[in-house]
């Protein structure tokens, strides 16, 4: 179904026929449709530090839970010196009582990360995606979600909304993990608009493109979406076997 473009990014994976240029013609529209349709006045939710804070949180939450007791957090602790000085299993009664999932996981991983920025980094957080990814609690995601909206930088974020939602516009193949999510969109998507990306199809992910019983008829991405001409189907993003 055609060559390898570059590395291990191949044709060859996805469930139709497309050339890489047509390709990134069709990624191009996309995202101009997707940051129409989703526009966001406001990119960054703070500092690099607080962002960075409020992945850890988020992990396997909702987004309405995350920002209350993100908020909540800092009112209680004003800075980073005062997180990372706060007794690890205060933190983790804190996220406890405010109903956070993994409450003894993400308390250990705020503190202890809190005092490695302190004492490795100057207090500052790292720009570097290797560097945070040391961090504990920061994974690529996170990692990128830090540099995109902490830091303003072009990063691409893959959670569960980009990588459904690229699979099935077919910009990456079905069956791949998300960091070769995260390598395909590089490829297809100019550079410029990488930082739009995630929260674009995050928005769109909510209110159109759900996990079940997606609202295609009314998606401005019909006539570009491979998943809505049935090209693309949930069983092959599953992993099963087509019918």
């Amino acid at each position: 179904m055609g060559e390898a473009k570059s590395g291990s990014l191949s044709l060859e994976k996805f469930t139709f026929d497309e050339g890489w240029e047509e390709k990134k013609k069709r990624a191009e529209k996309i995202v101009e449709i997707l940051m129409e349709t989703h526009p966001r006045e406001k990119l960054l939710i703070g500092d690099p530090y607080r962002t960075l804070i409020h992945c850890i949180i988020s992990q396997r939450m909702r987004d309405e839970v995350t920002y209350k007791v993100w908020k909540e957090l800092f009112r209680r602790y004003d800075d980073i010196e005062s997180i990372a000085k706060t007794p690890v299993e205060e933190m983790q009664e804190f996220l406890r009582r405010s109903g956070v999932g993994l409450w003894k996981t993400k308390g250990e991983w705020i503190v202890k990360a809190s005092r490695i920025i302190l004492e490795k980094y100057g207090g500052k957080v790292p720009d570097d995606i290797g560097e945070l990814m040391k961090l504990p609690g920061i994974g690529r995601k996170c990692a990128n979600i830090v540099l995109a909206y902490g830091f303003g930088r072009q990063a691409i974020p893959v959670d569960t909304h980009v990588n459904r939602i690229s699979k099935r516009l077919g910009l990456a193949p079905p069956r791949v993990a998300p960091e070769k999510v995260e390598e395909y969109l590089a490829e297809l998507i100019p550079y410029e608009k990488w930082i739009y990306v995630n929260h674009a199809m995050v928005d769109h992910g909510k209110r159109i493109c759900h996990p079940l019983r997606p609202k295609c008829d009314s998606c401005p991405l019909r006539e570009l979406c491979p998943y809505a001409k049935g090209l693309v189907t949930d069983a092959d993003i599953k992993g099963k076997a087509r019918g």
